[in-house]
């Protein structure tokens, strides 16, 4: 039995904060180790494939990839910089050897940077720091190496992870270098530091076969492809199997039908697969994450990792509006709910609870996590209405305890006192504040979760879109007091129709509207915020009574204010609990859940 060292492979995950640049550096990687033909057009940030990550510029899903530098294979991992999706993070980074922690050269340590570093140390991994960004006229990299070290030292890092090597480079520019003073035009120092620094993986080659499922992927001609990497033995194609659930250790008997390893942005078919290789294979299908894949006369389990638990969670419930089944493709309960079993096996931080055959009770790391679900199914032609995000409250000791988020804002100083004052009575703590850079201040809070929801609209009003907010989850902690709700009401419409240009017009006298002329309506939905604090039905389809006579000026064109358009996260952060978000592939609506004007009535005076 002889340790079997793989120094042709190496394995490493990329992570950061959002938008420090992960996918643009695996992009500089993939060009400059040829995996691309010289005059193939390749669009920026190829990982992103997806058209929700291509739309907002973000990693939602991790992604493998592989290149080759000097005859030795780099298998890579492109993780997302978002703490909703911080439990693909979690996953991922046990099928690797190392980490690329990326950090702005200007913006330094981040919230998620904390978060994804932690998860690194906690697994033992050593990290490669890589100062991103240094071609900005306003990079400061020797200051963020410094933050950089007293994170590495805050979150517990032992001498090894201390000791970490540095990699200075501009993915958008494709070179790295090792002192920010040099210059060059390629990425090799990166490519040397991986081949140096990530440990070569080792195992026995002659044990029988052991490998975790960390990602699953599906494909309409062969099915699931569970993906994961080899930690001992050989894998072969039409092998046989046992695949052992990480839910109850059971064992069950399977055939790999087909074998395949990364190269580039493709997956290539092998014969066989060893120690150390990231794989993805077809033909097991009932497996799911965490699950381990083993050989037959020696089913062991390998442990997984750990999960955060949820901290919002909503109702996802089948549309009963008057214009239900008009635009969507799948409207039932039984289609609802199937699409919601079948993203519990790909999305790990998920948790799903049937309320009734209509209602199910999704929850998530946070409102981006539910969101980009909701979003995903909309444009897979489901229809449904969701309820207002609400946190998970818990309880230790006889005591009720909230999840706590860690909020980080950078904003010119001018705004300073407008988001402050805000942030008050939603029990917001104030932990930290740095001096400005640019003329930016940082404010660093600790805050309910509850205080955030509905918190973005107002603060990117109240900063003129120039601030920046991001959060990460901190813990439970004891319950914090009410927070008010939304101050206004909502403009409510009176009844079924479309919305006329002179309805609108009176309309707009008592509030700001969300839709224009043309827009078809029913009783009960919202058509507007109220500059009031109470609820106002509006008729928003009347028509102006013809008469006979002409006054002075009464032909004149009626003026509109321009609406606000309501985007799905800004309609969730939007309404109230008595309201839902109606959900179709043509069109986010706002209502209320008792659609009938005296029902509303007599549940507000039962409330009383």
């Amino acid at each position: 039995m002889n340790l079997f060292t793989r120094n042709d492979i190496r394995n490493i995950a990329i992570i950061a904060h959002v938008d420090h640049g992960k996918t643009t550096l695996v992009d500089a990687l993939l060009r400059q180790s040829n995996v691309f033909r010289t005059n193939e057009k390749v669009q920026e940030r190829i990982m992103d494939s997806n058209d929700l990550e291509k739309e907002r510029g973000i990693t939602i899903l991790s992604k493998n990839t592989a290149v080759n530098y000097n005859g030795i294979k780099i298998n890579i991992v492109d993780t997302p910089g978002h703490a909703d999706f911080g439990g693909e993070v979690e996953r991922v980074l046990k099928m690797v050897d190392s980490v690329l922690l990326v950090v702005d050269s200007y913006e330094g340590a981040m919230p998620q940077t904390k978060f994804v570093l932690k998860k690194a140390l906690e697994l033992k991994l050593n990290p490669i720091v890589v100062i991103n960004k240094i071609d900005r006229a306003d990079a400061r990299p020797t200051e963020v190496i410094d933050e950089v070290f007293d994170l590495f030292v805050e979150l517990g890092a032992n001498d090894e992870q201390l000791d970490f090597p540095i990699v200075y480079c501009s993915a958008r520019e494709g070179y790295a270098v090792l002192d920010p003073q040099e210059k060059n035009d390629n990425m090799e120092p990166l490519f040397d530091a991986i081949i140096k620094n990530v440990k070569a993986p080792e195992g026995y080659l002659d044990e029988p076969l052991q490998m975790l499922v960390t990602t699953i992927d599906s494909n309409e001609y062969v099915g699931r492809i569970a993906i994961g990497k080899i930690e001992r033995g050989i894998i072969r194609r039409n092998q046989s199997v046992v695949l052992i659930s990480s839910k109850d250790q059971s064992v069950v008997n399977a055939k790999i039908s087909t074998l395949y390893v990364y190269n580039g942005l493709k997956r290539e078919e092998t014969e066989e697969a060893k120690i150390g290789d990231i794989v993805a294979i077809s033909g097991i299908l009932n497996t799911n994450i965490g699950d381990t894949i083993a050989d037959v006369s020696c089913p062991e389990a390998l442990p997984f990792v750990q999960i955060d638990e949820p901290t919002i969670s909503m109702n996802f419930m089948v549309n009963d509006s008057p214009f239900a089944g008009r635009e969507g493709e799948y409207v039932t309960s039984r289609h609802l709910r199937d699409r919601l079993l079948k993203e519990l096996e790909t999305n790990v931080s998920l948790k799903l609870e049937e309320l009734s055959p209509d209602c199910f009770k999704v929850s998530g790391r946070g409102e981006l996590h539910l969101s980009i679900l909701i979003e995903t199914m909309r444009r897979e032609g489901y229809e449904f209405q969701v309820s207002k995000p609400s946190v998970i409250f818990k309880e230790k000791n006889g005591k009720m305890q909230e999840p706590i988020e860690y909020l980080t804002i950078d904003v010119p100083e001018e705004f300073m006192g407008a988001v402050m004052e805000k942030l008050g009575p939603r029990k917001a703590e104030m932990v930290n504040m740095t001096s400005a850079v640019n003329g930016y201040v940082r404010l660093e809070f600790l805050i309910p979760a509850r205080g955030l929801i509905g918190f973005r609209n107002d603060f990117m009003t109240d900063t003129k879109g120039n601030g920046i907010m991001n959060h990460i989850f901190e813990g439970y902690d004891d319950y914090k007091g009410d927070i008010p709700e939304r101050s206004r009401g909502s403009l409510v419409v009176f009844e079924t129709g479309e919305a006329i240009t002179y309805g609108l017009y009176n309309a707009q006298e008592r509030g700001s509207l969300f839709i224009s002329p043309g827009t078809e309506v029913y009783s009960g939905m919202i058509a507007g915020e109220c500059s009031r604090a109470e609820d106002i039905e509006v008729n928003v389809c009347k028509k102006k009574h013809l008469s006979n006579t002409r006054s002075s000026g009464s032909d004149d064109a009626l003026k509109l204010i321009p609406i606000k358009p309501m985007t799905l996260e800004q309609s969730l952060e939007f309404i109230r609990a008595d309201e839902l978000v109606e959900v179709t592939p043509k069109n986010i609506r706002m209502r209320k859940k008792l659609l009938d004007s005296n029902e509303r009535k007599r549940a507000a005076n039962r409330n009383k």
